[in-house]
């Protein structure tokens, strides 16, 4: 029986506890999936896998987060989003013992082919996370409306943020790890922790929040508005200019300077963590609109601009062969995180400020499916520019990418979109 002497949670009150509850869960995840990219970055490159290898390893990885995104956003609408969360870490968990696996008295096709398969498996992992727990914010955001307009943006900006804070933190962990404990043991024990978390998701949060009628056709779950399908597009090729120069390009180049690769990991995981801080921090850059969008889009069309002045500006010094080429690249990928935080942390509030509250789980997945797609493409080319051309190929193939973007946000609507079941 209750306590009569205990009053209830507002809506507001748990609103809130459902966010943290979520974001910590979040946390944890990208705290793991982070040390399990440098993992098989350092394991492989140690054994002398070539740069297209390396880029090759993760392509089932960024491939599956398309189909995951997209049909984990309907999941989450029919069965709710917390057990979708737990499907996530549950199958994160299997990629990790699968990986664990790997023998090395295989040839080295079969264990490309075994990590291409378990990277896969995680990736799937990744995006229904991540499809879950942005969903999540939605809900809870719409629940918590009495802590004023700008309550969304600032969630969003500071569960993107954190969570790409900790993906840095574990890239330090990968590399703790793997000397610590080796390849296997180093991921037994990121499955342990995760199923710590898995136990603490199915306890504490509900399982019915964001449950609602899913689509019903395929034609019904593509049907988006202008806004988010805008965004989507912008998101493809966002993600790919990114990629293409930082998967493979950028690690790389630094080691070809000169650098170690402590060096190399630890500046990558450094470049991460204040990639996060910036965009926990975005709310205080872009200025708020009651409406949510009228200043809002503005801010994603200049800062756009402003992040596809970058490559060209190093791809034109790449060509000179300017002295100090590489403090000049390191310069150049701090300016140029800045602004990819700031464009990336306004994009993921604008899907939510466009998404309906009923299906924001499949608005979210239909974006995110974008943003995987994205990332494929940008780790495809950045091994295949970096081999045919280093990393002035890489550069111009990010600035080509990043003008088509600039031109897709130039057409983002600054109203909202009418109210959709």
């Amino acid at each position: 029986m209750s306590n009569a002497s205990t009053p209830r949670l507002t809506s507001a009150s748990e609103a809130t506890r459902n966010y943290a509850i979520v974001t910590a869960a979040y946390w944890a995840f990208t705290l793991t999936d982070g040390a399990l990219r440098m993992l098989v970055l350092m394991h492989f490159y140690r054994l002398g896998y070539s740069p297209f290898t390396l880029a090759f390893l993760f392509l089932l990885y960024e491939a599956a987060g398309v189909l995951a995104n997209l049909i984990g956003g309907w999941l989450a609408t029919r069965y709710g989003i917390a057990r979708m969360l737990a499907v996530g870490l549950s199958t994160q968990i299997i990629g990790f013992f699968l990986l664990s696996f790997l023998d090395p008295a295989w040839t080295a096709t079969m264990s490309v082919a075994w990590v291409v398969l378990a990277q896969g498996i995680c990736g799937v992992a990744k995006d229904l996370t991540k499809t879950a727990s942005k969903s999540a914010i939605k809900i809870t955001a719409d629940q918590a409306k009495n802590q004023g307009s700008g309550q969304l943006f600032k969630w969003v900006a500071w569960f993107t943020g954190s969570k790409n804070a900790m993906k840095g933190v574990g890239f330090f962990l990968g590399g703790l790890l793997l000397d610590a404990l080796g390849f296997a043991g180093a991921l037994w024990t990121m499955a342990g922790l995760l199923a710590l978390v898995l136990l603490g998701v199915v306890i504490y949060v509900p399982p019915l929040m964001g449950k609602s009628k899913a689509s019903g056709s395929a034609r019904e779950l593509f049907a988006k508005n202008r806004g988010i399908n805008l965004l989507a597009a912008a998101r493809v090729v966002l993600f790919g200019a990114r990629d293409v120069w930082f998967v493979v390009g950028v690690p790389v180049f630094l080691y070809a300077s000169g650098w170690t690769f402590t060096m190399v990991g630890t500046f990558l995981a450094l470049w991460t963590i204040g990639y996060g801080l910036v965009q926990a921090l975005a709310p205080n850059i872009v200025r708020r609109s009651a409406d949510g969008l009228s200043r809002e889009v503005p801010a994603a069309r200049w800062w756009s601009g402003a992040l596809t002045a970058v490559p060209i500006l190093l791809a034109a010094a790449v060509a000179l062969k300017v002295p100090q080429l590489q403090w000049l690249v390191v310069g150049g990928l701090g300016l140029f995180g800045i602004a990819f935080a700031v464009n990336s942390s306004v994009h993921s509030y604008l899907v939510l400020a466009y998404a309906g509250s009923e299906k924001a789980a499949e608005d979210v997945g239909f974006y995110y499916a974008a943003n995987a797609l994205g990332r494929f493409f940008g780790t495809l080319l950045s091994g295949l520019l970096y081999q045919w051309g280093g990393l002035l190929y890489a550069l111009i193939g990010s600035a080509l990418m990043l003008v088509v973007c600039w031109l897709v946000t130039l057409a983002l609507p600054t109203q909202p979109p009418a109210t959709r079941s």
